[in-house]
């Protein structure tokens, strides 16, 4: 019993040192870019503008977040954005609404709170960015890549 009990110690501090490892190993990011669709789960801040009360750029939300209330409807950083740092990207990947420039080769967040596949969906709350409207944001910004790289 004694043995048993010292093998699972064992694995689980292998595991919690793995894991330790894991969220501070820094590196290459290991794709070029990342462009994510959703809805809030994943929105960080293209509801701001908006005519919808699917709106979360105020306190309390936010305030674990280090830039403070952005759109997102957590309190702090969203899955995607655990994903993107995972990934190795520096910086959040911007919502669609504040995109310019440059930002967008690293990618795009086209995620919209309320949103659903369907376009009716959500529409009680206000507008939204549906799935269909997301897919043609997402080409808009694929033609403006394809130019910035030339072709």
């Amino acid at each position: 019993m004694a043995a048993k009990n010292k093998l699972s110690l064992f694995v689980s501090l292998i595991c919690l040192a793995l894991n330790c490892m894991q969220q501070y190993v820094h590196g290459e990011s290991q794709v070029p870019c990342l462009f994510i669709f959703g809805d809030s789960l994943s929105d960080d801040g293209n509801n701001n503008n908006l005519q919808t009360t699917a709106k979360t750029n105020y306190i309390p939300y936010g305030v674990d977040f280090p830039l403070g209330p952005t759109g997102r409807f957590t309190n702090g950083r969203t899955s995607i954005d655990l994903i993107a740092q995972h990934l190795g990207f520096e910086d959040f990947i911007p919502p669609f609404a504040n995109t310019s420039g440059s930002d967008i080769l690293k990618g795009v967040n086209y995620a919209s709170g309320s949103a659903g596949i369907r376009p009716d969906s959500g529409t009680l709350m206000g507008a939204n960015v549906n799935l269909g409207v997301q897919m043609q944001n997402h080409i808009a910004i694929y033609s403006t890549i394809g130019m910035k790289l030339g072709g």
